[in-house]
């Protein structure tokens, strides 16, 4: 009953405020503060964040309804939310000391910061340990130099977790995450990506020159800022799992919507048994999905393991995405082709869910390193 009211309650909200505004804001990529405000009270960017920070508290299966249903309406400010809440937040309050989640997490959960997760570089992606960035030491702060691309919320991030690497006493380099504030001297926005999809949320490039910051705000003192990432990371894919599954049912709600209105020879093409087998299929791919992802929420929430679930459901869902949207659009013909209809912006946003927050390629890897390590 509980996750009934989650989805019911956002996907109202979703409707009336995303859905009049979800096209021009894709159109002209422009991010709706006038929404953001809105959403700010309800808690959606504290959807995990315990209650005496300011959060929600929220178990990880109300977290991905939220993540669903938004995408579901405007898989842009779906993205927003999720990575701010998944990679931006989650990492603090796992891996911070008291006082950093005391500073950090109330402004973050209200929304008044949001945040990002910064490891993307030109040459560190699916090799996280690429990273060039570097902080150097000096007394009790430290000096980083680096740019970091397509960084998702990059042109509206308040609290940036930035991934560099600090001198040790061996020759190779360790990487530390440091939580950096957008208002600290050195640190800059570069221009927003002119990209397919997901037009709405400002991803941009960021770049720290003699940006610096105390070293209290090294997170997680010690621990390897890989280690940080990757588990950041599991979190994340549940994330991004919920919004490729809120973009493939809203193609195909709205695949069904138009089946039944379209005409050809005389009767709606829903009585067609091709169009009929097409949403046969996209039904039970989204069906199939929600459960691989539902799994994969319970585990983490019952302190199991769930790695390679994410991973799964990553995987699943971003690929079921691509699948629908595709077979909404051959539904629409001609019009789905048009900008005109939702499933156009469908179509091009779900590509991108097989690529962020690890390729499709890498789940694949994160699985099978699952399986043979269970079996020897």
């Amino acid at each position: 009953m509980k996750h009934k009211i989650v989805r019911k309650t956002v996907r109202e909200f979703a409707e009336a405020e995303l859905g009049p505004i979800a096209h021009d804001i894709d159109k002209e990529a422009r991010f709706p503060w006038e929404v953001i405000e809105k959403m700010r009270p309800l808690n959606f960017f504290g959807l995990q964040i315990p209650q005496k920070f300011g959060g929600a508290g929220m178990d990880s299966i109300s977290y991905a309804i939220v993540i669903e249903e938004l995408s579901r309406v405007c898989a842009a400010i779906g993205l927003c939310v999720t990575v701010h809440n998944s990679v931006g937040a989650y990492p603090i309050l796992k891996f911070g000391t008291e006082a950093q989640k005391k500073r950090y997490l109330p402004p973050l959960a209200c929304g008044e910061r949001i945040g990002a997760f910064c490891l993307t570089e030109s040459n560190a992606g699916s090799d996280a340990g690429g990273v060039e960035t570097n902080a150097v030491q000096e007394g009790d702060q430290y000096i980083i130099n680096g740019t970091k691309i397509f960084v998702t919320n990059g042109g509206i991030c308040g609290t940036a977790l930035i991934f560099a690497n600090i001198e040790s006493d061996s020759k190779t380099p360790e990487t530390r995450v440091f939580i950096v504030e957008s208002d600290t001297p050195g640190f800059s926005v570069g221009e927003i990506e002119d990209l397919c999809g997901m037009r709405a949320n400002p991803v941009s490039s960021l770049f720290l020159e003699d940006c610096c910051v105390p070293a209290d705000n090294i997170l997680g003192h010690s621990i390897s800022g890989l280690k940080i990432g990757f588990t950041a990371l599991d979190t994340g894919r549940m994330g991004i799992a919920a919004q490729a599954l809120g973009i493939a049912q809203g193609a195909f709600d709205a695949a069904v919507k138009y089946a039944k209105e379209r005409q050809q020879f005389k009767k709606p093409i829903s009585s067609f048994q091709t169009i009929q087998n097409y949403l046969a299929d996209m039904a039970t791919e989204i069906d199939a999905g929600r459960l691989l992802l539902y799994r994969a929420c319970a585990l983490k929430d019952e302190n199991q393991p769930f790695s390679s679930e994410a991973a799964m459901a990553k995987l699943y869902c971003s690929n079921i995405a691509t699948s629908v949207t595709n077979k909404a659009v051959q539904i629409h013909g001609g019009y789905g082709y048009s900008k005109e209809y939702d499933v156009e912006r469908y179509f091009r946003d779900a590509k991108v869910t097989e690529i962020y927050e690890g390729t499709s390629e890498v789940q694949r890897m994160v699985i099978s390193r699952s399986i043979l390590t269970q079996l020897t």
